[in-house]
């Protein structure tokens, strides 16, 4: 990588200054993180898959109006984005008991939902991310109740979206997490889609099978993660290129031959 000015680092991705006033670059790394980043390790070539399938998530999501951060992939682990003011809410869209809400509430992982959830977490580290209400986001100012609208509206219309993609390849979402950016252009500012979706930050399983397709496998000590990762991939028609100034890892080398 040539040198840049680096703007902020987080669990699995670096931000850096991008080439125009208003955008920046995102730097998809192999670096896995659990449980509030308590449980560390690497995926070989996760950055390398997380950047093609957000790719291609964000592409379609923007074909059916979605706005997103997104502007294009530069190469094989980068993506030019839109520089936005993350709001500090993470949501959890929900279709099967899974994950915590199984622990939570009791109730058997999964078991199909009788309808969509959504769930609003405050996104701060030093805190797990704790679960919170739509009126805590509002008592606190954390996003106004239009900006709240426009970010479950979004999400419910993704959510409907991903399902049908993903069960056109034998995948069933069983949830997924969203951040949401402001735009701003002058003193307006829009809503739109930012960070990543990938299988870092969906449940993905076989719906034949099963078998999880997504970060759980590193979460729970299943084994196989580069393999769950590159299988959704696969799924999706997504093959890694060559001669971008990178060196492909074993990981790309079996994705790109359909292993």
């Amino acid at each position: 990588m040539t040198r840049r000015r680096k703007i902020y680092e987080g669990k699995a991705k670096i931000l850096y200054e991008g080439p125009e006033p208003g955008t920046l670059i995102q730097y998809f790394k192999d670096d896995a993180t659990a449980f509030n980043a308590q449980k560390k390790g690497t995926i070989s070539g996760k950055g390398v898959i997380n950047n093609r399938v957000s790719e291609h998530v964000f592409s379609r999501l923007a074909h059916i109006g979605i706005p997103t951060h997104f502007i294009r992939r530069l190469n094989m682990r980068e993506q030019l984005i839109r520089q936005v003011e993350i709001v500090p809410i993470e949501v959890i869209v929900r279709n099967v008991a899974a994950g915590t809400l199984s622990k939570r509430l009791g109730i058997e992982e999964g078991t199909p939902l009788p309808h969509t959830l959504l769930e609003y977490c405050y996104k701060d580290d030093s805190l797990g991310d704790p679960l919170v209400a739509e009126e805590h986001i509002a008592c606190f100012g954390w996003a106004s109740q239009e900006e709240m609208q426009d970010i479950s509206s979004m999400a419910i219309r993704i959510n409907d979206f991903m399902c049908g993609m993903f069960a056109a390849i034998g995948i069933r979402l069983i949830d997924f997490k969203l951040e949401f950016g402001r735009l701003y252009d002058g003193d307006f500012s829009r809503i739109i889609l930012a960070d990543e979706i990938s299988p870092d930050g969906c449940r993905l399983w076989d719906i034949e099978t099963g078998e999880k397709l997504d970060k759980d496998r590193f979460r729970r000590d299943l084994g196989g993660e580069a393999e769950a990762y590159q299988e959704v991939a696969r799924r999706l028609g997504l093959m890694p290129e060559e001669g971008e100034g990178a060196v492909l890892d074993m990981v790309t080398h079996r994705l790109r031959k359909g292993k």
